[in-house]
């Protein structure tokens, strides 16, 4: 993607920066590193901010964004929901702005490369199975792999082996479905820009913020899905 795409003005003045150290930084590390800044800046003004008898917009729309995420982990959940909010919500933030920034001009998607949804995915897989450990401890977390109601005993090795491809496949699954959507609403409005420039691309920009936002809401409702079956197993089995 980043091959087809005009190289960024502030990817291009980074790396003139860090020549003399022989740095080059990829163009998806900027704009996730930009993200990042994006994020700490707005939450230390918002911090400085706070106010319980009188929040302002900025505070009362983040209020908002912080109730739709406890909302969401509490529907899949239940009232465990809400102390898992910080990892599947700092994801929600960070994918839905990466796939925003890959709307303006002058910057690109970083996961539009398939390493930052990969990351994406395997912070997420790794956090499930770490919290499914913490609430039932490792010999239970890890039998639930192999027994299950009504299966005979004997298909335990049987089971386990199925049940480890299952979550092994949630990586991909995650990546590939994040980074595919995101690649080829880039590349079919790449392709339109060559032939018709300007308006033409709109529409599929337009479709481009919809899909983008609804990706990261998948993320989020999958998260708290898995977060449910890895830390509630006996109520899921």
């Amino acid at each position: 993607m980043e091959a087809l795409e005009h190289p960024s003005p502030l990817v291009e003045l980074i790396n003139a920066l860090l020549a003399p150290l022989h740095i080059h930084v990829p163009d998806h590390i900027v704009f996730s590193a930009l993200i990042c800044l994006i994020v700490l800046v707005l939450g230390l003004i918002v911090r400085s901010q706070l106010s319980v008898e009188n929040p302002g917009k900025l505070q009362i729309i983040l209020e908002d964004v912080v109730s739709f995420f406890v909302s969401t982990l509490e529907a899949n959940m239940g009232h465990k929901g809400r102390q898992f909010l910080a990892l599947p919500g700092a994801l929600f933030v960070f994918i839905w702005l990466g796939n925003m920034m890959g709307q303006i001009p002058g910057l690109g998607a970083p996961t539009s490369n398939v390493n930052v949804p990969f990351a994406c995915a395997i912070t997420l897989w790794l956090y499930y199975h770490y919290q499914g450990i913490r609430a039932q401890g490792p010999i239970n977390y890890f039998k639930h792999f192999a027994i299950m109601p009504g299966v005979p005993i004997l298909m335990a090795p049987i089971i386990f082996a199925i049940e480890i491809i299952s979550h092994l496949s949630r990586v991909l699954s995650l990546t590939l479905r994040l980074f595919g959507n995101v690649f080829g609403e880039h590349l079919v409005v790449l392709i339109i820009a060559s032939i018709i420039p300007f308006i033409a691309p709109l529409p599929i920009q337009f479709l481009g913020l919809i899909v983008g936002t609804l990706q990261a809401f998948i993320f989020l409702v999958l998260g708290s899905i898995y977060l449910s079956a890895a830390v509630v197993v006996d109520e899921h089995h």
